[in-house]
């Protein structure tokens, strides 16, 4: 068999097309300054590109905000510097002109070693501001500020908060704010702190420095447009290119585990047989990728570091050097970097098997290939990930879905039949080529981030006023969810004796309280994220294991871990522990049950088409073929086409084909009737509870009830970083508020479920 399949209908080519050459446009290159435009030529370029052309000419032509929406490695970082360093050349005024926001240090390195030249020719000064950069430049532009600045949001948070004068002295002036990765941005912890921290910068300054962003993959870009101008009159004008990709060429190759075991999800992965599905994985992935430069995403650490060592030990048993290496957020700051480093430098070949730490745009060079252990569960890490491979011109970009199945045994799950993981690998890349990216959603960040930014504008000032606070915080942009009696209550919970954050001088006004001070003291304090937690499985005293939990527990909900179902007793947000005891309800499905990584609606839709389908997609290895092909007779056999229930003796699932979200609520709900449940992918599993009686209850059930009814039973609530400092009370409130959209949905799912037999 060929390593890609030679012909595959995701195999599709939009190469980029250029515009005619700058000395016959007469367009973007024209605009530029003069220097600009002889460096331009040095550089050797015959031409600029679409997205710079059209870039160049909205930033000339206007003084709005910009979002720059185009392929990796299309050149968006010169579309937004060129015309922006030409201006800062031409200014009188003293100042930092530019400031360049980035999600992390090593893209700060790789962009200061791109503009260092240019910024040179035109004597601007070009500093990096993070903890790894070197102190001198900044010293300098601290004495004289002028020029651009390069900076991670977690350095603004400090230099606010600790140096507020030289903030105020370094961003007083601004022209322009750029922040590039923008999708990083739109949703989670880092997103909200950016959108304050680029309010208070403003505040500072006499006029609003226009802001332009870039990104490669964002689904929504009028969504993007309106985060990024949340303080503007107006949405930021969209310079969105299409195209500009490699062709794309892509082969989903799936292993089937031994009769004798095997891996059985990341709690069973050390030490694998010889013969068992990421053994055979490890093997192929050493013969395809070993001589070149590539990315292996194997999802969590405990893959990573496995998967890692089984390719050592490979190449140690061939006698050859290891070229595979692990990237993970546990590993020190010194190895990631010694691997990124090789990487790039491109003279030894080197696979670096990573978490999802290698995603973003750290510049890394160009790989031949991206792997990935497991089918893709977000389209924006699958589209950001590809964009790796394939950056020499004239290359393809490369994909690798590697699938891992269970033997088949005769009394498996009958869910494990439809070969749930190559049916969501086939429609994931249905979902690429249709080029969708999931939406923003909801941000469960928002208390986490507002307990954060009060205790950081404290800081700042001093002391400040309840509404001033308010005002700060809450008047614009994403925080406007939190209401003027949301606001009250979590400053009412900071001062709890128990959290001891804030205090209230006689004057009214609040400042830190003894817990406070610790708090923002520490230099953990200027990140508003928190390393991937995972939550502790408990039995009577002993500890199971960890594993990540994304759905909404509840006590009584199931737990699937270690090939055995257990069942809830007691839930311990702070600790992060879920004390459980045994539910024996027969055979746990071998298919992944938990994700770090939410599924989108759409991707679950996509997965009942693609069982109902008879397409075969050549990309497709005899194995993944030959499972798809079962897991649809099984699909047909089951009656699926009519039904939403399975029958699995002594318990039934619930097949909904919507995502994470639904499932989770609609596991919420029938616990709250006292039925145990646990989540999949695609549905949810109704333990202990035959077809009949469960397509009966679901049948009985007059739509989805309040929320805020549902809302009491959900326990764990602490998620984010600083969430164990707000009031419980607050947390189901916005916990109920962010939900409240998805009655509706439930209610059309119930009915669509109770229409269905589970005969």
């Amino acid at each position: 068999m060929t390593i890609l399949a030679k012909t595959s209908p995701l195999q599709w080519t939009a190469m980029m097309s250029l515009p005619r050459s700058s000395s016959e446009s007469g367009s973007g290159f024209d605009l530029l300054h003069p220097q600009v435009q002889r460096w331009v030529r040095q550089q050797g370029w015959s031409r600029l590109r679409d997205v710079q052309e059209q870039a160049i000419a909205a930033i000339c032509g206007s003084d709005e905000d910009v979002l720059v929406s185009a392929a990796t490695a299309a050149g968006k970082t010169e579309a937004a510097f060129l015309p922006l360093l030409g201006s800062s050349a031409a200014r009188a005024e003293p100042g930092i002109s530019i400031l360049y926001v980035a999600p992390l240090k090593a893209l700060i390195n790789d962009q200061y070693r791109r503009l260092e030249e240019l910024c040179d020719k035109l004597e601007l000064p070009l500093v990096r501001w993070h903890g790894d950069a070197p102190q001198g430049p900044k010293n300098k532009i601290i004495k004289a500020p002028s020029g651009v600045v390069l900076i991670t949001p977690e350095s603004i948070e400090a230099m606010l908060l600790r140096r507020p004068a030289t903030a105020e002295a370094l961003f007083g002036a601004l022209d322009a704010i750029i922040i590039d990765e923008l999708h990083a941005f739109l949703q989670g912890p880092r997103g909200l702190h950016l959108s304050s921290l680029l309010y208070r910068i403003e505040v500072l300054n006499d006029r609003r420095p226009r802001r332009v962003g870039l990104s490669a993959t964002i689904g929504d870009l009028e969504f993007a447009a309106r985060w990024l101008s949340a303080t503007a009159p107006k949405p930021a004008k969209i310079i969105a290119v299409a195209g500009g990709a490699p062709p794309l060429k892509v082969q989903v190759r799936a292993y089937v585990e031994p009769p004798e075991g095997g891996a059985d999800g990341d709690a069973m992965l050390n030490e694998p047989q010889s013969g068992s599905a990421l053994a055979q994985i490890a093997r192929h992935a050493f013969e395809a990728l070993r001589g070149s430069n590539n990315l292996f995403f194997a999802g969590s650490r405990a893959n990573v570091e496995t998967l890692a060592d089984r390719l050592r030990t490979i190449s140690e048993e061939g006698q050859v050097p290891n070229e595979f290496f692990p990237h993970h957020g546990s590993l020190s700051k010194g190895l990631r970097e010694e691997l990124e480093l090789r990487l790039k430098d491109g003279r030894l070949p080197t696979t670096a098997v990573a978490t999802t730490t290698l995603e973003l745009g750290i510049d890394i060079g160009s790989v031949v290939a991206v792997s990935q252990l497991g089918a893709p569960r977000s389209l924006a890490s699958l589209r950001q990930r590809l964009g790796r491979s394939g950056r020499r011109e004239g290359s393809s970009a490369i994909f690798r879905n590697y699938l891992r199945e269970p033997y088949p045994v005769a009394d498996a799950d009958p869910l494990d039949k439809l070969h749930l993981p190559v049916v969501q690998a086939v429609a994931a890349l249905n979902l690429l080529r249709l080029k969708f990216v999931e939406p923003p959603q909801a941000d469960p960040a928002l208390l986490s981030v507002s307990v954060h930014q009060i205790l950081s504008l404290i800081v700042q000032r001093g002391a400040i006023s309840a509404g001033a606070l308010y005002a700060s915080l809450c008047h614009q942009g994403p925080f406007t969810a939190l209401k003027k009696a949301d606001f009250a209550d979590l400053l009412r919970g900071m001062g709890s004796d128990e959290a001891g954050l804030i205090e209230q001088a006689p004057d009214g006004s609040l400042m830190l309280g003894p817990e406070g001070e610790k708090l923002t003291a520490s230099r953990d304090f200027y990140a508003n994220f928190s390393t991937d937690e995972e939550w502790r499985l408990v039995h009577s005293g002993r500890t199971l294991g960890t594993l990540p939990i994304v759905n909404a527990l509840v006590v009584g909900s199931i737990i699937g871990f270690a090939g055995r179902r257990w069942r809830a007793t007691g839930i311990d947000d702070k600790a992060k522990v879920v004390e459980v005891v045994a539910h024996n309800t027969g055979r746990v499905p071998k298919f992944d049950r938990l994700g770090q990584e939410p599924i989108h609606d759409r991707l679950a839709a996509e997965m009942l088409a693609v069982l109902m389908s008879e397409d075969l997609p050549d990309y497709l290895d005899d194995n993944a073929k030959e499972l798809l092909a079962a897991g649809r007779s099984a699909f047909a056999e089951l009656g699926l086409q009519k039904s939403r229930y399975i029958d699995a003796g002594s318990a039934t699932h619930v097949l909904t084909w919507q995502g994470t979200s639904a499932n989770s609520l609609l596991a919420v709900l029938l616990t709250s009737m006292g039925f145990a449940c646990e989540t999949f992918d695609v549905g949810i599993t109704l333990t202990g509870c035959p077809i009949e009686e469960a397509s009966a209850v679901i049948a009985s059930i007059d739509g989805c009830p309040p929320i805020e009814d549902l809302g009491r039973f959900v326990e764990n609530l602490i998620v984010e970083k600083y969430d164990a400092y707000v009031p419980e009370d607050l947390l189901r409130r916005i916990w109920v508020r962010r939900h409240e959209t998805l009655r509706e949905p439930m209610s059309q799912l119930i009915r669509e479920l109770a229409a269905t037999t589970g005969d």
